[in-house]
């Protein structure tokens, strides 16, 4: 039986987040989402979109002339043969990440993907689907991200971060919500609690604002 997946759309653009940022990079995003966060800026992908087989979504992705390619969502691993997908664009040579919500099993993820684990705050209103037993399988190449709302879940996600000890598993990301926390905020925080995290804008949505498709 030929493999394949819903997909809401394949698209070229710049990476706005995580450790490739600013690198064109093929973004293939797949349908479906068991969560419903408050600030979701993807809702248009949680029902529609088209069945692929992964041998044409492959050949779409080497239509762009790049090696950076991104599996987003929705949540991408809520389609079992997402895990294939994974496997055959690295296996093609591509730096693939996988954006997930961290709310899914990450243990069967290829080693040679970067995994993006979006750890849920209390700000985004599911927090209790947190999956906490998948940081155990996090390596130095994945990078954890929190969206941060308020200031309360700024000192939520530094007790999870001491926790856990993220930093010393894999990079950390703290990333304002957008248009919810303004970044100098958020900064200003960083700063004085001196945490070893990094400081991440959605790129993206600086250059083009907050539109689907880029």
């Amino acid at each position: 039986m030929t493999e394949t997946l819903r997909i809401t759309e394949i698209f070229y653009s710049i990476q706005g987040e995580a450790n490739t940022v600013g690198f064109p990079t093929v973004f293939v995003r797949l349908t479906g989402c068991p969560l419903r966060c408050q600030y979701c800026d993807t809702a248009y992908a949680f029902k529609g979109g088209e069945q692929m087989t992964l041998a044409a979504i492959i050949d779409e992705v080497k239509a762009y002339d790049t090696r950076y390619v991104t599996v987003s969502g929705g949540e991408p691993l809520a389609q079992k043969n997402c895990i294939c997908l994974l496997k055959d664009l690295c296996e093609q040579g591509y730096h693939v990440s996988l954006e997930t919500s961290g709310a899914l099993d990450i243990q069967e993820v290829d080693s040679c993907v970067s995994i993006v684990l979006d750890i849920k705050t209390p700000g985004s209103g599911e927090v209790n689907k947190n999956l906490w037993e998948n940081i155990a399988f996090l390596k130095p190449n994945d990078q954890v991200k929190f969206v941060i709302c308020h200031e309360e879940d700024f000192h939520w996600a530094k007790t999870v971060v001491s926790t856990y000890q993220l930093t010393e598993r894999c990079s950390v990301l703290f990333s304002p919500s957008y248009e919810e926390l303004h970044p100098k905020s958020l900064a200003e925080w960083i700063l004085s609690h001196q945490l070893p995290v990094r400081l991440q804008m959605q790129m993206h949505k600086l250059i083009w604002g907050d539109v689907p498709g880029v």
